[in-house]
């Protein structure tokens, strides 16, 4: 019984695994990525876009997965895992470079002496140890002062020295001294930069100034190489049309404006020396006796008046 037909018609139905086009597709696996260089066929791009579409996307997703299957891999619970080479393809930053920093006081002395910066290593020959030891951290070189059994004490020490706590205070002052220095750069950098960008924004207003100081506001006048086009404000309108909500939130605003401008004038004109000063007033008319006093003596002139009717 003859089956190739059978086989053709089966195999015709499935597209090769191997993708041949006239300019070879750039497959980067390190970024999972695929590029066709192929120029595009107008007339089957126009004819059916979506056929077309889908045979192109077919062919990148063929290629990409059979370099995917080429690369060394590593077992995993989850299954083998392909190892990933890095990536070919150079993308451009999202973000502009850095600035470099400003060199610091001791950068500059050194540039001006021409001292070379050298790496210190982590780790120190103990001859006593004889063994390699950390510079700084636990157990390090630097506090073999404070932990050693014996100490050398001078003859006029006082009686309650304690060679331990002297080690360990030069030590602290050290680390502070650093510290205290780091701290100094950190501020002197920002304030040159905070002054360059001062000095840069007062030289681009003053030239913004004397460009438009002519009679014809700087329009006929002879431009600088690589001058900027001054940037002028922007007026914005609102829409003529807007919806009942918006109309009443915008009314609301200008109301609660206007009080909140009454509330200031009259809490600045409450603040003022217009306002009688009541307890001020009682003190000058009692002469510094006070109410009390004021409203007896009040009390006394009223009985006196009435006693003088009755007569």
């Amino acid at each position: 019984m003859d089956v190739s037909n059978i086989l053709a018609s089966h195999a015709a139905k499935f597209q090769s695994v191997t993708v041949e086009k006239e300019t070879p597709l750039d497959v980067d696996t390190g970024f999972l990525t695929v590029t066709d260089l192929t120029p595009i066929d107008e007339d089957s791009y126009k004819s059916n876009l979506e056929e077309y579409l889908q045979v192109t996307a077919r062919d990148g997703i063929q290629a990409l997965v059979a370099a995917l299957y080429g690369l060394p891999t590593q077992p995993s619970p989850d299954g083998p895992l392909a190892q990933l080479p890095p990536p070919t393809t150079q993308l451009p930053r999202a973000k502009p470079l850095p600035k470099p920093k400003p060199p610091t006081k001791w950068e500059r002395f050194a540039a001006a002496k021409g001292i070379q910066k050298r790496v210190r290593e982590r780790k120190v020959w103990d001859e006593e140890r004889q063994e390699w030891v950390n510079r700084w951290g636990r157990d390090g070189k630097n506090k073999e002062k404070e932990e050693q059994w014996i100490h050398e004490v001078k003859a006029d020490a006082p009686v309650d020295h304690d060679p331990v706590k002297a080690a360990r205070d030069v030590r602290t002052s050290r680390v502070a001294k650093n510290e205290r220095q780091r701290l100094q750069n950190h501020a002197r950098a920002q304030t040159a930069t905070s002054g360059r960008d001062e000095r840069k924004k007062d030289i681009e207003k003053t030239l913004a100034t004397t460009r438009i100081s002519t009679a014809s506001m700087g329009r006929f006048d002879k431009k600088l190489d690589g001058e900027k086009k001054l940037r002028g404000v922007k007026r914005k309108f609102e829409a003529t049309e807007t919806s009942v909500e918006q109309e009443k939130q915008a009314s609301l605003a200008v109301l609660s404006k206007l009080d909140g401008d009454v509330k200031r004038a009259r809490k600045e004109k409450g603040a003022g020396d217009d306002v009688l000063n009541v307890r001020k007033a009682i003190r000058n008319v009692s002469k510094g006796r006070g109410g009390v006093a004021l409203a007896r003596e009040a009390n006394k002139k009223g009985a006196r008046g009435k006693r003088g009717g009755k007569r």
